[in-house]
């Protein structure tokens, strides 16, 4: 039988087919890729005409389609629709992509190719994106140790091989972690303060399980509403001591020595390479440039912000106590009183938006937004296979009724799913042969699933939320470069977040508000005095929050900035990292790093800053829209072509500053965010 990953697609605008692809088959075909991609590296190796730019960095961009096409659909399965098989594929095909990377980045004959483009080429005669790719390619080299010694080499594969290993190792602890806790109550009495959705869900996830009475999980929709509404303050103690204790539980899925281990691999690669600490050798190509440049932008910020949390702390102590609770306000005590003292200020909690707000109508809002601002339209296509029947499939079209690209959405929590949200890719967007290549977006969500009752109902939150991942998807929808390399969100990671945090600030707007906002039931649109607390409250805890996103930033700079190999107590190690931004107790048992997987399993290792860095630019982007007007073509236009066609063509700054006029200030998120009187 043919395997269908070595085929060519019988399906729609060439997705993939999920319903003939079996886990068995994806090892023969890796197998395939290996010996297929390994054959086109040393056919430019072996080239006997002189190196030049297309018959060697340009070849090398187009190389290894097979291996890439793969791995987009193995390690998007494995974070969206996972099983132990798939699970065992990833750690035993990391190691070998690992392997593969290092023979293209540490052959010498290939090097001294590149190389040699690099000091000779006519960089005249080249275009602005060619040049970028040049520059891309031999520094990737660099960095991934082609200037090493042979012994070094050995040493940087074997560092790499482990990392691979480990990272993987690291998401799979956090998965089962959040798999393995469940809180199941039986009496009723113990639900007081909950929404009636999150109770009806609730007794549906113990159906599932074939339990009597009500469960609650450590997945978002669950845990995040417990917090706000439980009055049962021991139960919300418990639910917050099992999510934030998730990977110290000395048993098989405990992250602190795979940190450890993690952390110092990354340190031994910085210095094979030459760089005192891996956050070093990170920041060489930000923005941000260095890690005194990340310590000062956190600083001030941190400068900015602590006066306002630390005075809405005391705000939500003193109403706690107000209410009746005499107690110290803990980590499981913030969600609860914030939550009820914002309903009392501005008559409005997260829970009492959600029937305004139903996931359709968001969807067709959002949808409707990308089309004033880029002419884009999106039309189901129930023909493409999808890899779980709730997932949906839309065909993308430009301003013109041009095809554009294929986004897949993917609403709901399940137990293959890792938590959170994010926006990735099943193919990029790039030229061949003169054809332009469109890409395959997809977006992951954990939004509350529907009921027999009720439509998936989303809060103003979860909105934001979507708006959020939506402007990463833009971002690869919209490319247009020539080089895969080079492609969609294939930029800094302090640059990557800027579309994303920009298509927030419509979630302000009223007249987009309006649009999505409708009763699920009765139609009625929004209330206005609705949407005005929604609005007036936009800046409650901003400070809180502020001051909490900044403590990731500081934490994970400090994991990476590491001179010596790190053999301590895990939990003592980020105890001092966030003791400037401390604004609650500590609760001895817990710690977020264990399960910090952007860190430890995702791309933002001595990047985490990159939110709040593109916060700054987002602020000061949509200034920009705010005196234009929020709709405003033109404007759009100008991002829509300096920014998300852009790529990863020209350094971000130039970009940034080509649509906006000068170089981000930090004053508009200032103001935007109330931790400076205007």
């Amino acid at each position: 039988m043919t395997n269908p990953l070595l085929t060519s697609y019988n399906t729609p605008f060439d997705t993939i087919p999920f319903d003939k692809i079996k886990v068995e088959e994806f090892l023969p075909a890796y197998d395939e890729a290996f010996k297929s991609g390994r054959k086109e590296i040393q056919r430019i190796a072996d080239n006997p005409s002189p190196a030049d730019f297309e018959n060697t960095v340009a070849a090398m961009d187009a190389c290894g389609e097979l291996l890439d096409n793969l791995s987009n659909i193995l390690f998007n399965l494995n974070a969206a629709e996972t099983n132990a098989e798939i699970q065992k594929l990833a750690r035993d095909i990391s190691p070998r992509l690992s392997e593969f990377s290092n023979d293209i980045t540490l052959n010498p004959q290939l090097f001294e190719r590149v190389r040699s483009v690099y000091e000779n080429a006519d960089r005249s005669v080249l275009t602005t994106e060619q040049n970028t790719l040049l520059d891309k390619t031999f520094k990737q080299f660099v960095r991934s140790g082609a200037n090493l010694s042979e012994k070094d080499k050995e040493e940087f594969r074997a560092v790499t091989r482990e990392l691979s290993e480990l990272t993987v190792k690291f998401g799979e602890n956090v998965l089962e972690e959040t798999n393995a806790y469940h809180l199941h109550l039986t009496d009723q009495g113990k639900l007081d303060g909950l929404p009636d959705d999150l109770i009806k869900e609730a007794e549906a996830e113990a159906k599932s399980r074939e339990l009597e009475g009500w469960v609650f999980t450590l997945q978002f929709p669950s845990f995040a509403p417990f917090m706000k509404y439980s009055r049962q303050r021991e139960l919300r103690r418990e639910l917050a001591l099992a999510y934030n204790s998730r990977g110290i539980h000395n048993n098989d899925h405990d992250n602190r020595e795979i940190i450890r281990r993690i952390t110092t691999l990354r340190l031994k690669l910085a210095n094979l390479l030459g760089y005192p600490t891996y956050a070093d050798y990170v920041l060489s190509e930000r923005m941000a440039e260095s890690t005194g440049k990340v310590q000062e932008f956190l600083n001030e910020l941190l400068h900015a912000s602590l006066p306002a949390a630390r005075n809405e702390v005391r705000e939500v102590q003193e109403y706690a106590n107000k209410s009746g609770a005499e107690i110290e306000l803990q980590s499981w005590d913030w969600s609860y009183y914030s939550e009820r003292l914002k309903k009392e200020k501005y008559n409005i909690d997260d829970e009492a938006t959600r029937p305004y707000f139903k996931l359709e109508n968001v969807i067709n809002g959002v949808f409707e937004l990308a089309g004033r601002l880029y002419g884009l339209s999106f039309k189901r296509n129930l023909e493409i296979p999808l890899y779980n029947p709730e997932v949906q499939a839309f065909e993308v079209y430009d301003e013109k009724k041009e095809f554009l690209a294929i986004l897949y959405m993917d609403f709901f929590p399940r137990k293959g799913k890792r938590p959170g949200a994010w926006m990735t890719e099943f193919r990029a967007q790039y030229v061949r042969d003169g054809k332009d290549i469109r890409p395959h977006i997809s977006l992951v969500f954990n939004f509350t699933k529907p009921g027999a009752q009720k439509p998936s109902l989303l809060t103003y939150t979860e909105v934001r939320t979507l708006l959020h991942e939506f402007g990463h998807a833009l971002h690869g929808l919209l490319s247009r470069v020539n080089y895969k390399s080079l492609s969609g969100t294939s930029v800094y990671r302090d640059f990557v977040e800027l579309p994303s945090q920009l298509l927030e600030n419509w979630a302000e707007q009223p007249e987009w508000l309006n649009l999505v906002g409708s009763h699920y039931e009765t139609g009625e649109k929004i209330p206005v005095a609705m949407l005005n607390n929604i609005l007036e409250s936009r800046n409650f805890l901003e400070g809180f929050a502020s001051v909490r996103q900044i403590s990731f930033g500081l934490t994970d700079m400090e994991w990476h900035s590491i001179r010596t190999p790190y053999e301590g107590d895990v939990i003592a190690f980020e105890k001092k990292a966030m003791q400037p931004t401390r604004l609650l107790p500590v609760v001895e048992g817990t710690a977020m790093s264990p399960s910090f997987a952007h860190i430890f399993a995702g791309g933002y290792a001595a990047g985490y800053y990159g939110y709040k860095w593109a916060e700054v630019l987002d602020a000061d982007a949509f200034s920009l829209f705010r005196e234009k007007g929020i709709f405003d073509k033109t404007t759009a236009a100008s991002f829509r072509e300096n920014i998300l066609s852009k790529g990863g063509t020209e350094h971000p700054m130039k970009l940034y500053v080509r649509f906006r006029g000068h170089e981000p200030s930090i004053e508009p998120l200032l103001e935007r965010s109330g931790l400076k009187k205007i």
